[in-house]
């Protein structure tokens, strides 16, 4: 994985984190938990799926997903 990529990943990671704890009222630590668990953030950190150059709201419709929030 490149600087770059990794950049990348680090900046949606933060993002996806910030909308977790809006969305779903949890403090920092469970909102990391949430996230660094999920296998949105398996795929994200997986550079071959190429998730990382998405926009952070199209990779968080994937963890709402994951989590069972379809709104």
């Amino acid at each position: 994985m490149t600087n770059d990529e990794q950049f990348m990943i680090e900046c949606i990671t933060t993002e996806l984190v910030a909308y977790v704890m809006e969305d779903y009222h949890l403090d920092m630590q469970d909102a990391l938990e949430k996230v660094y668990a999920s296998e949105t953030y398996a795929k994200l950190t997986d550079v071959s799926t190429g998730l990382y150059y998405q926009s952070p709201l199209y990779v968080y419709d994937f963890l709402r997903e994951e989590l069972g929030d379809t709104n």
